[in-house]
Parts: C-alpha cells; structure tokens; sequence
C-alpha cells in the first residue's frame, strides 16, 4: 500500500509540473469579459472626436481643436479654412495710397473676426481663444488697455493678430492731418513697445476716416485701413448689406465689452453667439493678416 500511494504521489506532482500549477497556488478566477469605463471627459467617446471623416477633426501637429475643445464652450468645430493665397489679394503698393477696405477679395467661404477697443477685459475669453484657435484681430486703443496691458499678451502670444485703433478713439474727421499722424503714429510705437510688434493694419475709430487719415496712416507704416461689413450686436448682427447675410471675405467687426454693455451679457457669450451665426450660414473664420 505505502508503495502504491508513493507511486500515486510522484505521478501527481509530474502532472502539476507539466501543467505549470502548483499545490500552493490555486488557478487564478476567470476575469471577466473587458468592458470600457464611461470618460470622465464625454467626447471621449465621441468618433467624431477623433475621425475626420465624420467632420471633426483630431488635433493635429500644428494644434488644431478637436470636437471637444469645441463642446466645452456649447460650439460646433468649425471647418479649416483653405490655405492663405499663394499672392495677398489687399497689398500697398510702393508709394501708393493705403488701402481701404470692408471686404476680402475672395469666393472662399470665409469670413474674418475683427475685436475692437480692449476696454473689457474677460479672463475666460483668453482661454476660449486658447481652445478653439479660431484667428482673430485685435484693433487696441491705448486708452482703454493702459489699465491692464498685461492682459492682451496672451492673445498676441497665441497668434491673434495685433492692430492700431489709435491712442484716445477720437473722431479722426475732427483733427488735422498732424493730429491725425499722432494718434496713429503715437499707438503704433507703443503696441510695438509692450507686445513686440509693430502693428500693419489699423482702423479708424467709429470707421470715420478721410485723405488726411490715408496719408497719416501710411507715414506711419500702415498698409491697410481696415473698415467692416458686419457687426456682432449682442445676440445678433447687424448687415450692411440689405439681403443681411455673410459673403466671402466679409470683415466682421466685435468689441471688447462686458455685461454691462451686453445686458448682462459676458463676452464670451457674445463670441459664441457671433461664432454660432457665422456657421449656421456655412462660412469659417481665416486669419486677416494671411491676405493683405
């Protein structure tokens, strides 16, 4: 009997070895199928987050914004626009007046976001800006960012473009070509000083210009004055023209304004408001600068 059980004992311990168990650790529990956890971000599990073709693009290598950069501000992505002309359609020709415009030359699709005066300044605007990467200009003046010029650094440093509105919005109409020179002349050296860039486009304030403000502006280096088709009011815009819709290359003028100019409204509302209206007609925002 000892010999049987021996025998019995040394084939059970070989089977265990070639099996690759041991006595000491029983088999592991089956693990149940693999599930996914819902995200804690919801467009996570959103395709379009990450598959072209459904019309959200993925961020690429230069930054782009997927789908839910855009969610997070209550927004739709908007589509990339076409790559800037090989040859700007709006350029100053050598001695020749400065340019005026409202309007791109184009049959693209695109519209161009123009912010005025810089008296609000919403913190949250910065970040939207920082997350959606759609290109805006800023027309500063220097009296309504002298409080806190800090502020707009990080949108220069995103990329935003950096444009003179003059140093005290006066009504350019009512001053001397010399007066004129000094307010343009005088904002464009202090833009240059605190954000590093001398700007090249600037708009009259009020949109009130004449000849004197032409030569003026082009003793100080401007190559365009930059006027504007449409209006971003508060919940709405307000059209020049009487079919009251966006058209290629339109220039679209905002400001920098608070609820207490927006009825209690904040500027970042009124960007997502006026960024909504410019894709329900189906159009996308360029980069002014990358056409004249």
């Amino acid at each position: 009997m000892k010999k049987t059980i021996a025998l019995w004992a040394a084939l059970t311990a070989a089977t265990l070895l070639v099996t690759g168990c041991t006595a000491e650790r029983p088999p592991a529990a089956v693990a149940p199928p693999k599930t996914t956890a819902a995200p804690a971000d919801p467009s996570a599990a959103d395709p379009s987050a990450v598959d072209p073709s459904a019309g959200n693009k993925a961020p690429d290598a230069a930054g782009a914004p997927g789908a839910a950069a855009y969610r997070k501000w209550g927004l739709k992505p908007f589509a990339p626009p076409p790559a800037p002309p090989a040859v700007k359609p709006v350029v100053r020709k050598p001695g020749g007046p400065v340019p005026v415009i409202s309007d791109i030359p184009t049959s693209e699709k695109i519209v161009f976001l123009t912010i005025d005066d810089g008296a609000e300044k919403d913190a949250e605007f910065v970040t939207m800006m920082k997350d959606l990467k759609v290109p805006f200009t800023m027309f500063l003046t220097d009296s309504a960012i002298r409080a806190d010029y800090a502020y707009f650094a990080p949108l220069v440093a995103q990329g935003h473009g950096l444009a003179n509105h003059t140093l005290t919005h006066p009504n350019l109409r009512t001053l001397s070509q010399e007066a004129q020179r000094k307010e343009i002349c005088g904002q464009q050296t202090k833009l240059a000083q605190r954000y590093g860039t001398r700007p090249r486009l600037f708009r009259p304030p009020y949109g009130n210009w004449n000849e004197a403000t032409r030569a003026a502006a082009g003793s100080c280096g401007v190559d365009a004055l930059v006027l504007w088709r449409e209006s971003m009011q508060i919940k709405n815009m307000q059209y020049q023209r009487g079919d009251k819709k966006l058209h290629p290359g339109d220039i679209i003028l905002a400001h920098f304004r608070g609820p207490s100019e927006l009825k209690g409204r904040t500027m970042t509302e009124m960007t997502a408001t006026m960024l909504r209206r410019i894709q329900e007609q189906g159009f996308t925002v360029a980069r002014l600068e990358d056409y004249v």
